[in-house]
């Protein structure tokens, strides 16, 4: 699909969105990803001719892009020129309805292809020098979930649990992921209930490559749990009372204070797909009910911001 297709030529108004999508346009690996999709696709022997693989998977990455829902996506396909353009539709074809879009993100969950997509975009950037395996950053962070039960089952989601960060209490499940501690992108991702602690994962997201492993002082005794790999060297910051009380005391020396620096310097790459991941993608709260379809979900958002954080790179190696 060429750009002048999304009408991205010199007499439109380059808006934000068109700026976004341009750039996705480019980067995305759509020929690759249709050809994971296509053998699990309906082939529309009967009834009437299912919309493209391609075009549904536009269609989900611009859900995922500007946090739509299945309705929302469909009436903005109506609405706005430049979704429909994305996606490859015409004004003279029709659009795929709300259930249409579910379906196609149901056949994505049904064969675990969201996990397949962030491996694919991963061996593709790893074979552009962008993704090293010599060290992995660990962290997780908090996705909220309604606590409401002012729903039909009249609950609230039983695979969603209470979790306390300092003094705030938090409803919801963590994304635990493994970045490269070079580039900063995603290599692995699990989804928990939010009471799961940090460290119960810690081994669980790195790749088997890497000689080196950083986390934050949650992580402390990665190393000591029963699924430890060997040969990893994990690098844990100091927790902050233990510092503290150092502090005071006058224990700490210029060379382990400029250690933890260090540490800390390595650990904040961690915090890039994250910030991608809430602001510029605006998931701050689960969309469905369930760790599983979330989870997906999740390997789906951390692949783009993976395309999203290596764009500049890869436009410059296509000219």
């Amino acid at each position: 699909m060429k750009q002048a297709d999304l009408g991205l030529n010199l007499t439109t108004k380059r808006t934000r969105k068109r700026e976004f999508l341009g750039e996705m346009e480019r980067v995305v690996p759509w020929a690759e990803l249709v050809a994971l999709i296509t053998p699990y696709a309906p082939q529309g022997n009967r009834g009437r001719p299912p919309f493209a693989v391609e075009t549904m998977l536009r269609v989900h990455f611009m859900q995922q892009w500007f946090t739509l829902s299945d309705p929302a996506m469909e009436e903005a396909l109506h609405d706005v020129p430049l979704f429909r353009e994305f996606a490859g539709l015409t004004w003279d074809t029709a659009v795929p309805d709300e259930t249409t879009i579910l379906r196609f993100r149901r056949l994505l969950e049904e064969h675990k292809l969201a996990p397949q997509i962030l491996a694919l975009i991963n061996e593709l950037l790893s074979a552009k020098g962008l993704l090293l395996r010599t060290g992995t950053v660990v962290d997780a962070t908090l996705i909220a979930a309604p606590s409401s039960t002012k729903n039909a089952s009249g609950k609230r989601d039983p695979q969603m649990k209470q979790s306390q960060k300092g003094n705030q209490w938090y409803f919801g499940m963590k994304a635990h992921i493994g970045v490269d501690a070079d580039s900063g992108l995603v290599h692995t991702v699990r989804g928990t209930a939010g009471s799961v602690s940090d460290v119960v994962e810690a081994n669980t997201l790195l790749h088997g490559e890497e000689v080196e492993a950083w986390g934050d002082a949650g992580y402390q005794g990665a190393a000591k749990r029963a699924d430890a790999k060997e040969g990893v060297r994990w690098n844990i910051a100091m927790r902050p009372g233990k510092r503290k009380l150092l502090d005071k005391t006058r224990l700490v020396d210029d060379l382990t204070d400029q250690l933890e620096r260090i540490k800390a310097s390595i650990r904040a790459k961690v915090e890039h797909p994250f910030r991608v991941l809430k602001r510029q993608f605006g998931h701050v709260k689960v969309r469905y009910r369930g760790l599983s379809k979330n989870t997906a979900q999740l390997h789906t958002l951390f692949a783009l911001s993976n395309l999203w954080m290596a764009r500049r790179t890869l436009m410059r190696a296509q000219g």
